[in-house]
């Protein structure tokens, strides 16, 4: 069964089921990073018969995305058509978005600095191409009326209702064409699309921004400084992806005001074709929502680690993004020991940064068949 989403700012429902206990409800998030499209994963996802399929890409994850209840990412390309492209101006095939729907992505963000890298037809086709997946979206519009009747995005499931809106720091320099709308980080647009969905009296405000310098393994002190004002003006939740490595997480829980706040700075790559250390993996964010007698609390937090494995296989290069804590155990499972040694680095990498600056974020670790934290 897959799940029942109700999103209501664009009247679509997918699938679900609810977990509910008497008067005890959970609802389970997942984060994912830049979904990228470099001119080697086109290529790889060509086909024989001139058609393009994904399904490999997210293949080894599909269990892990589809288990939660509402799973979102950053769709870091244009669905612009013919001809596909990659890096510095991105246009991948209909059919990535159609794999990442049928792993069990539900959300995409698609204010990132390549919204527009193919001008207002590649905003306007790539909103198209979703909308007809029936895929929700956020960050990116028509024109100002389709923002303002659909900003925030709500979320309604397992009897939670959540605010997503979503930002990010530029276009890469190139003017956003009229009338098409990318949601730009600034004080005054942040603090009116948080408070618009503060107002809606939602069970958390989640902001999906697009930040930072790349390759950089800190947050800076703009995405310090901006994550404060956020979170003043009425934000739960902050998830940020754009550097291309991870950074660390804090769940922040003040029992004085009986409040919480959550933030991840950087989830880093989900899949590229960028295969320098550290830029060759990233995390996913899960969250478990409780809600009980109508008090909502941050349940459960943690990361997964995701690493994307290349093989070249009769000539041609795959892309398989793999959850790392499960392959870890299986070196056999690699085409060659210098493939398993690279994600051996990524690993040590990511948990040298995030075991020790994360606060009360712990990774997921498979054990017996089962993923925990715990």
């Amino acid at each position: 069964m897959r799940k029942t989403l109700s999103i209501f700012a664009l009247g679509i429902s997918l699938l679900t089921a609810a977990q509910t206990t008497d008067s005890t409800s959970t609802l389970s998030l997942l984060f994912m990073g830049d979904i990228m499209g470099h001119d080697t994963q086109i290529a790889s996802a060509l086909q024989t018969n001139s058609t393009y399929d994904y399904t490999e890409v997210f293949e080894y994850l599909k269990p892990v995305i589809s288990e939660v209840d509402v799973a979102i990412a950053n769709l870091e390309v244009t669905l612009a058509g013919p001809p596909f492209k990659g890096y510095p101006q991105f246009s991948s095939p209909d059919a990535l978005a159609v794999a990442a729907k049928n792993a069990g992505i539900d959300i995409f963000g698609t204010a990132n600095n390549h919204s527009i890298d193919r001008g207002k037809k590649g905003i306007l086709r790539t909103l198209q191409v979703l909308d007809s997946l029936e895929i929700p979206h956020t960050g990116t519009f028509r024109n100002q009326e389709e923002k303002e009747s659909t900003t925030p995005l709500l979320i309604e499931q397992n009897g939670f209702k959540l605010a997503l809106v979503n930002y990010t720091y530029g276009t890469n320099g190139i003017p956003v064409p009229s009338p098409t709308i990318v949601n730009l980080n600034n004080h005054t647009a942040l603090a009116t699309d948080i408070k618009k969905a503060k107002a809606m009296n939602p069970d958390k405000v989640i902001l999906f921004i697009h930040w930072g310098l790349e390759y950089q393994h800190e947050p800076n002190s703009k995405q310090t400084e901006l994550a404060e004002f956020c979170f003043k003006q009425g934000a739960d939740i902050i998830i940020g992806s754009h550097p291309h490595v991870v950074q660390k997480s804090k769940w922040l829980i003040d029992t004085t005001n009986n409040s919480e706040q959550f933030i991840t700075y950087s989830m880093g790559n989900f899949v590229s074709n960028q295969r320098k250390r550290y830029t060759d993996g990233g995390q996913m964010i899960r969250l478990v929502l409780e809600k009980h007698n109508n008090e909502i609390r941050i349940k459960e937090s943690g990361h997964y680690l995701t690493w994307v494995y290349t093989p070249i296989i009769e000539g041609k290069k795959h892309f398989h993004i793999l959850p790392c804590a499960k392959y870890e155990l299986q070196p056999d499972f690699f085409i060659s020991p210098e493939h398993f040694d690279k994600m051996k680095i990524f690993i040590a990498d990511s948990r040298n940064l995030l075991n020790t600056q994360n606060k009360k974020v712990r990774e997921y670790i498979y054990y017996k068949g089962e993923w925990s934290n715990e």
